[in-house]
Parts: structure tokens; C-alpha cells; sequence
């Protein structure tokens, strides 16, 4: 026999009857039941009381018209608001403009739904935040979040130098030399914190973590510093637990090499270095070039370096072949010691045959250091004349 329930009967029953009809048939259910009818009729077919007490008004009406081709009388339905409240839009689309002084820096809109309904609830309008929605459906407007676009203002020679990178980038892997790219990842906190991302657990289990991320309670803060060979594939990240300065940037390439590199370019006499133009490997960073100018010293290497144009860092393959794929690898996992992070960022591969390699910096890299004018000038440093302070070699000394 079929178990055919209440709920599976008001649910065959409304597939079936126009509006009109499904009304007086919840109405005339919740009359035979007598005393909480409504209630329980209003629970079991998921109508409001109000449509079963219409019905049943209905019911009870003398000129109760006969079924035809319309649902509703006409004129019947209801009223849209705006046709009720003449100047309920117009204020509106008032509050949806920023407000304040147009020369101040600091402009405010009530865009939330609670704060529109108290906004037009000042204003002697009543309604609710349901209808407040469908009004600004109506009116074209819809949720949207802020979508990264900008990214500023394009130098006039941008094109220019991603040749000058490419012509390099070319030369340098035609003849079997290395290239890479340089950049740190962000830092991560260490310790039992959220980690942006989802991954699949058996039902009922979660993995819980901390409320709040505060830099007090964490174990520590790892900084990855990456190192991309564009010409193997792989990749070399050194996690320091300090500053990210120029010094620690050279040294994770300097690991880079002594680990890895030397043995992947053993006759090579040339390094080729693509880097932002910001941050601890920056155009204008004095001590990003001394340091280079002592690693190219200790290894004898010419070391070429070509900078991204502003605006353009997304642009620096290691953000897109890298760190992309270290970010998707550890995705959901919280990341509760060093050792963690080091395993996640190791074990990171991709079907196009991404390798990398992870360890552990344990020095400090203190802040503050200046280079100054004579020790600038005292560096073996040959500029290209298409923008020298973006293109560079450091010969060894």
C-alpha cells in the first residue's frame, strides 16, 4: 500500500487547482477540522492564515462568483505600494546617494535593507524590508560586491618593458640559463586559525578554530618567499619566521641556488631575476641591490635584474604558477605550526609537473638598515639604457 500523507496530498492538490481554487480548498479543510484549524492547515500546506481566512470569508460570502476563466475578481490581487505611497520611490532612490560634503573625503549611503526601512520609516512611509527588495528589483538594482579591476594608472612605457622582459626572458632560456621569479607570498599567521578555502570531511565532523585572528595568540608568522624556475617548472619557497627585508629576499635566493639552482645550471655564469617593483626587491630598495651585489660576489654569477612597471604585479608568473597552487593545496587546512606549513607548500604539485621544494628560515632580518650614497655608488652595477633603474646587471666584484 502506498503511504500517501496530508503533506503529499496538499501537495497533489496544488499542483492541480488554480489559486482560486487551491484558497477555498485549504479553507474548507480548515473548516471541517473546527477549533485550530487554521493553525494546523496553515502548517501541514504552507499557506499563510491570512490566505486560508480569505478563503474561508469566501466560503461564507453570498456572491460567491462562479469559477471561469479568472483567478482573482477583477481589480482584484494586491495594490502595488508605490501606487499607494506617490512618493515612496523617489525617496527611495534619494537614500541610495552617497551623502555628505561632495569635497569631503568621507561619503555615506544607507544601503542596507534595515537601515533604508528605518530611513523611510523617518520619513512617514511604512513597509517592510521584503518589500523594500522587490522595489529595488524593480528598479534595477541588485547585491553586488567590489570587483578588483583597477590597477592603477598604466605607465606610458609599460608595453615597452614586458618586451625588454620577454627579449630577455628568451635569450636566457635559448641558451640554457636560468631564469626565475621572485616575489613574497602573504604572511600567514601560525596557530589554530581560519584558512579561506573548503575541503571535504566525512558528515558530522568539523574542523573548528579560533574566533579571532590576533597576531597575540599565534605561535608565530610565517613569510614565504618564493623562487620560480620559469625554465624547469618548479618552485623553491624559503618560510622565514622574521621581516621580509631585502636581506631575507636575496638570502631565499641565495638558498634557492645553493639547494637547487647550481645544480640545475651548472655551467651557467648568468641568473635571471623578474621581480616586482615594490616591496623588498624594489626598483628604489638600495639594500635589495647591495645584497645582490654580495651574492653575486660569493657566487661569481651575473646577475640580471628586470622589474615589473608599476600596477602590473599580478603579471609575475610566479603569482599564477606558484603561489596560486600553494594557496589551493592548503585551502580549509588550518595552518597550526611551521612544520605544517612547510609539508602543505612541499607537497604542492600540478598535472602540468609543478615541483617545490620548502624550508625553514630561522634568522632575524632587522628593519631599518640604510645604504648609504658611497656604498650605492660603490656597487658593480651596468644599467640598460631602456629604463636603468628597472633593468639592470650586477656584475661580481
Amino acid at each position: 500500500m502506498i503511504d500517501f500523507s496530508q503533506h503529499d496530498q496538499y501537495k497533489v492538490m496544488h499542483g492541480l487547482l488554480n489559486e482560486r481554487q487551491w484558497r477555498l480548498y485549504v479553507a474548507t479543510e480548515a473548516k471541517r477540522r473546527g477549533t485550530g484549524g487554521i493553525s494546523q492547515v496553515a502548517r501541514e500546506a504552507g499557506v499563510t492564515r491570512k490566505t486560508i481566512r480569505k478563503g474561508l470569508q469566501e466560503l461564507e460570502a453570498e456572491d460567491l462568483y462562479e469559477p471561469g476563466d479568472r483567478i482573482r475578481r477583477k481589480g482584484g490581487g494586491r495594490k502595488q505600494i508605490t501606487a499607494k505611497d506617490e512618493t515612496l520611490r523617489a525617496d527611495l532612490e534619494e537614500l541610495l546617494e552617497p551623502k555628505g560634503d561632495p569635497q569631503s573625503l568621507v561619503r555615506w549611503t544607507t544601503k542596507s535593507m534595515s537601515n533604508l526601512k528605518e530611513a523611510l520609516k523617518s520619513q512617514g512611509h511604512t513597509i517592510g524590508e521584503t518589500a523594500i527588495r522587490e522595489l529595488l528589483k524593480g528598479m534595477g538594482f541588485s547585491l553586488k560586491a567590489n570587483k578588483k579591476a583597477i590597477e592603477g594608472a598604466a605607465h606610458a612605457d609599460r608595453d615597452a618593458q614586458f618586451q625588454q622582459i620577454n627579449r630577455t626572458g628568451k635569450a636566457f632560456e635559448a641558451a640554457g640559463r636560468p631564469m626565475i621569479s621572485v616575489d613574497c607570498k602573504k604572511k600567514e599567521l601560525i596557530g589554530n586559525f581560519k584558512n579561506n578555502g573548503r575541503e571535504w570531511q566525512a558528515t558530522g565532523q568539523n574542523t573548528t578554530v579560533n574566533v579571532y585572528d590576533y597576531r597575540s595568540i599565534a605561535d608565530g608568522k610565517a613569510v614565504p618567499y618564493g623562487i620560480y624556475d620559469v625554465v624547469h617548472n618548479s618552485g623553491f619557497v624559503n618560510v622565514g619566521i622574521d621581516h621580509e627585508t631585502a636581506e631575507f629576499a636575496v638570502e631565499s635566493i641565495r638558498r634557492w641556488w645553493r639547494n637547487i639552482g647550481r645544480d640545475l645550471y651548472p655551467r651557467s655564469q648568468d641568473l635571471f631575476i623578474v621581480a616586482d617593483g615594490g616591496g623588498s626587491n624594489g626598483v628604489r630598495n638600495r639594500l635589495w641591490k647591495m645584497q645582490l651585489q654580495r651574492f653575486a660576489t660569493e657566487t661569481g654569477l651575473r646577475i640580471t635584474v628586470c622589474h615589473l612597471p608599476p600596477a602590473t604585479s599580478k603579471w609575475n608568473k610566479i603569482e599564477h604558477r606558484l603561489f596560486s597552487y600553494i594557496s589551493i593545496n592548503w585551502r580549509g587546512k588550518p595552518l597550526t605550526s611551521f612544520e605544517t606549513v612547510i609539508e602543505l607548500i612541499s607537497h604542492t604539485t600540478t598535472k602540468q609537473g609543478l615541483t617545490v621544494t620548502a624550508v625553514k628560515d630561522t634568522n632575524c632580518y632587522p628593519t631599518g638598515i640604510k645604504v648609504s650614497d658611497e656604498d650605492l655608488a660603490s656597487l658593480s652595477i651596468v644599467r640598460e639604457s631602456f629604463h636603468g633603474d628597472w633593468n639592470y646587471t650586477i656584475q661580481p666584484q
